[in-house]
């Protein structure tokens, strides 16, 4: 049977973080973007706070991009079941994002760098690289995932950064690029290949620790959205990364089932990617919405105000689907079913419907749409939404796994 329906717990979850997302959280969102950052003790007081409330993987429901345990951390009193953990993540990033998008990605933890060591380490790695995030106490921390290159983004394959074995060490050169929290990041997963020529099956994850010698921060991204959160390059100049940080070991690596599991870090990541999308262009449109409703008068039978009412309704129906295909994904995720291509149907979905809806919301409030002071969180969005359809994978990447997967027996992909 069929059910898109959430639980009773998880309503009253994403009813509490909506309002916290109005009262706390888009009252700053401007402050945040023009400070190109928000201050460390409004995410300390984040974090505590949700700490005191079942931690961030339980009552907030973001632990794909904020905290997250480890698999032999015991679980914190309060918290989700696993079942359900992937389809409260996607309700959270959804009504966070409709405050600021920003905040998400800024959240301090293991971020994106967390679900490839959850599911390539070793026990070992495990337990060394999550246990610094299970306090916080003492000073905020990130993790990262550093993959883009200059010359490799959506092309994962053409990679160049490069490793050999030296020993009990590897040695990393290269430079990484638009890496979320690369610079404050206290490790980085980076990925690097023994031989471009390999393609895929010559890829290697390291956990690149900060401070490590040769390992710095190059510049730090001025950009169109998102501007609260840090978008960092990273160089690598003959760095010595120890045996001990090669993610999942020398063995793993045997076939391409390293490599590819690292990688099934987006079939998670995705839908969570999507419901931040859908969250900023559901704010757009809510906006859009209310402003015509107080300023036309749509109840009259006259082809301007029907025109508006119609392209309204066509926001609401796209962002609709887009979220019914996420939380699609996301209960996949959760009942440890493949969801590649539904996590890429999402995401293709989540960001054309959500560029779409600010694109519209603009027009349809007109001049004031950009211009008036009043309506500057508008402006803000439509900055925010661009990246959502080319950060983890374009529309088109997204298409060609989905592509890949309608069609397996073709090789033209």
């Amino acid at each position: 049977m069929i059910d898109f329906s959430i639980s009773s717990r998880q309503r009253d979850l994403r009813d509490m973080i909506h309002g916290f997302a109005r009262n706390v959280i888009r009252p700053q969102s401007l402050a945040w973007d023009r400070a190109h950052g928000i201050p460390d003790e409004f995410l300390s007081r984040f974090v505590m706070m949700a700490a005191s409330m079942g931690g961030p993987a339980g009552a907030w429901g973001v632990q794909g991009l904020g905290a997250a345990t480890s698999e032999g951390e015991k679980p914190v009193e309060g918290a989700k079941k696993a079942s359900t953990a992937m389809v409260s993540t996607v309700l959270s990033a959804e009504e966070l994002s409709w405050g600021d998008a920003a905040l998400l990605l800024c959240l301090p933890g293991p971020g994106l760098g967390g679900p490839p060591v959850r599911s390539t380490g070793t026990p070992e790695q495990k337990e060394r690289f999550f246990s610094p995030f299970r306090d916080m106490s003492q000073g905020l921390k990130w993790g990262a995932y550093a993959l883009t290159e200059p010359s490799a983004g959506s092309d994962v394959a053409g990679i160049r950064t490069s490793c050999r074995r030296d020993g009990s060490h590897w040695i990393l050169n290269g430079r990484k690029c638009f890496i979320t929290n690369g610079g404050r990041a206290s490790w980085n997963v980076v990925f690097a290949t023994v031989d471009p020529a390999l393609g895929r099956a010559g890829h290697r994850a390291f956990v690149v620790e900060k401070g490590t010698p040769g390992f710095s921060v190059g510049k730090i991204e001025e950009k169109m959205g998102l501007r609260a959160s840090e978008t960092a390059e990273l160089v690598l100049e003959d760095v010595r990364v120890p045996n001990e940080n090669l993610l999942g070991g020398e063995e793993s690596y045997a076939s391409k089932e390293g490599f590819m599991t690292a990688m099934k870090t987006f079939d998670n990541t995705r839908p969570i990617v999507a419901s931040m999308a859908i969250g900023i262009g559901r704010a757009a449109y809510e906006y859009a919405r209310d402003f015509a409703a107080s300023n036309y008068a749509l109840a009259r039978h006259t082809p301007r105000y029907s025109a508006i009412a119609e392209r309204l309704a066509r926001i609401g129906q796209k962002l609709e689907a887009a979220r019914m295909a996420t939380w699609h994904a996301a209960w996949l995720a959760d009942n440890e079913k493949p969801n590649a291509k539904e996590a890429s149907m999402s995401k293709a979905l989540a960001g054309q419907a959500s560029i779409r809806a600010c694109i519209e919301a603009i027009e349809i409030c007109g001049v004031e749409g950009t211009l008036a002071k009043d309506h500057q969180l508008l402006e803000k969005w439509f900055r925010d939404i661009k990246v959502y359809d080319i950060f983890e994978g374009t529309g088109q990447i997204q298409r060609i796994v989905i592509s890949k997967r309608l069609f397996p027996d073709l090789k033209s992909f």
